[in-house]
């Protein structure tokens, strides 16, 4: 496991995503990762602080210097619940609850660690499907905090270390039927 590699994927994949999605200051880029899965293990059998560390030096720096939000996505076992900045909690009105991510009992290594490196994380239990973009590095299940019409994206990478990734932005929703005339910044 190279870990400069992971981390200069991770950054080239947000990047892109970025770029392609159009999504600005103030707007939510919602994050799931599986370590294991980056490994080459099945989800939730080879957690890996490490790993998750080098996603994270790839990602969140490029979401900071933009005055994005991000959103990292806990597993399962903490009902896939969200590590947020307290400023992001309040200024979205979401409501905190109480657990600490684990990276072996219920959380997962990357929610682990943006909880131990986020200026002053808390855990909310959802963020209302108010995700703009986002990635899901090993099949994490990030749809749920999107807003109701996601379009896939393609970019450059299909993998993060050995972890398959599924990128994705919001659109608005189409009204109006076939005589509506649509913007195209917006499709």
């Amino acid at each position: 496991m190279n870990l400069k590699i992971i981390t200069e994927q991770s950054r080239q994949a947000v990047i892109e995503i970025l770029e392609k999605s159009g999504i600005g200051e103030g707007e939510i880029f919602v994050i799931g990762c599986s370590s294991s899965e980056i490994l080459g293990s099945q989800i939730g059998t080879a957690t890996n602080l490490d790993s998750a560390g080098a996603v994270y030096d790839g990602i969140i720096p490029v979401l900071n210097e933009r005055g994005i939000y991000a959103a990292a996505q806990c597993c399962e076992h903490l009902n896939r619940a969200l590590v947020v900045e307290r400023e992001m909690m309040i200024k979205y009105g979401f409501e905190q609850v109480n657990a600490i991510p684990q990276p072996n009992h219920a959380g997962g290594a990357f929610a682990t660690v943006c909880y131990q490196r986020f200026r002053e994380p808390v855990l909310v239990e959802d963020i209302g499907a108010k995700a703009d973009a986002g990635i899901d590095i090993g099949g994490t299940m990030i749809g749920m905090h999107m807003h109701s019409v996601v379009v896939p994206m393609k970019i450059s990478l299909d993998r993060i270390g050995e972890a398959g990734i599924i990128c994705a932005r919001r659109r608005p929703k189409y009204v109006g039927g076939q005589r509506a005339i649509y913007d195209e910044k917006l499709m």
